[in-house]
């Protein structure tokens, strides 16, 4: 292939690229408007205040939003906790703004969030939720946070290890990105609630950069494991399309809290806090922070519900 013809191939498939790239974006802008704000609909931060005795901060996963984290975020409103489950950067707008994220960014804006949560209540806890989890734990290990540390941790189905496709994807993003913009994130594995599914407020759209961010917050992470000494909680589903559980189980070996504990749930996907089996899951993650987070011995607002 002499060097007029390699230059045609390539001028084509990056206006292929281009081309496929505007259509699911067009696409992403018509199957989740925003709002005046610029936020898609939905997707909004959370924020439930009750007092300023305890507080739970919930972090979202990749390529998420709050919405994902609104269940858990009532359910422990309900239990007494003042609740701040913030829209990570990049997130929640548009797929453009997404692509020009960067792990550094997620972090940062975590690690305000918790800054600013520490300084307005006496005792906190941290829920993270797939990436949110790896968040979790460079904050929980103290790597990005110049405050206190959390009380106590709660990680859902926490992203600490990638399959080797997503691995390997990572690994050769500046190959792949000039030709492709966008790669699918197969969500219909990661919720198989179907009602749930179809309302969630994420972009299921990556790309390859994205993956290798993600790729480096997860290598973080797993570094910090054995600095974490907050009391933690582990819940992850047995059927994961994500994390295999031999992974997962690993990684919670890692952790170098004194406390600690694993719980598997059944017949969820990745993102439990919505899908099946997400009763399960809200009712231990509170029975955690309840004991751990501003308890004064008093019996819990969970007692006077029942």
């Amino acid at each position: 292939m002499n060097a007029a013809v390699l230059v045609v191939v390539l001028a084509a498939g990056w206006l292929l690229r281009r081309s496929i790239a505007a259509r699911v974006e067009r696409t992403s802008l018509r199957d989740l408007p925003r709002g005046p704000d610029g936020i898609i609909e939905g997707a909004r931060p959370i924020d439930r205040h009750v007092g300023r005795r305890r507080a739970v901060l919930i972090l979202h996963g990749f390529g998420d939003t709050p919405q994902t984290v609104g269940y858990l975020a009532e359910y422990l409103h309900g239990l007494g906790f003042s609740v701040r489950a913030p829209l990570l950067t990049g997130h929640g707008r548009t797929l453009r703004e997404f692509g020009g994220s960067t792990a550094e960014a997620w972090l940062e804006g975590a690690a305000r969030q918790l800054a600013a949560i520490r300084s307005e209540y006496d005792a906190v806890g941290v829920v993270g939720v797939s990436m949110g989890g790896a968040l979790s734990v460079i904050l929980a290990a103290g790597a990005a946070d110049e405050g206190r540390l959390p009380d106590a941790m709660v990680l859902i189905a926490p992203y600490l290890s990638m399959r080797p496709r997503a691995r390997r994807l990572a690994a050769l993003h500046w190959a792949l990105a000039p030709f492709i913009r966008y790669l699918p994130a197969r969500e219909e594995a990661s919720i198989k609630d179907e009602f749930e599914r179809r309302n969630n407020r994420g972009f299921g759209t990556v790309t390859p950069r994205l993956l290798n961010e993600l790729q480096r917050l997860v290598s973080r992470a797993r570094r910090a494991l054995a600095d974490v000494a907050v009391p933690t909680l582990v819940i992850q589903s047995r059927d994961d399309n994500r994390i295999e559980p031999g992974a997962a189980q690993q990684s919670f070996d890692r952790l170098g809290a004194r406390e600690k504990r694993f719980e598997w749930t059944d017949g969820g996907g990745h993102v439990i806090t919505v899908d099946v089996g997400r009763d399960r899951v809200l009712a231990l993650t509170g029975e955690w922070l309840l004991a751990r987070v501003g308890s004064d011995g008093s019996p819990s607002p969970a007692a006077t519900m029942q």
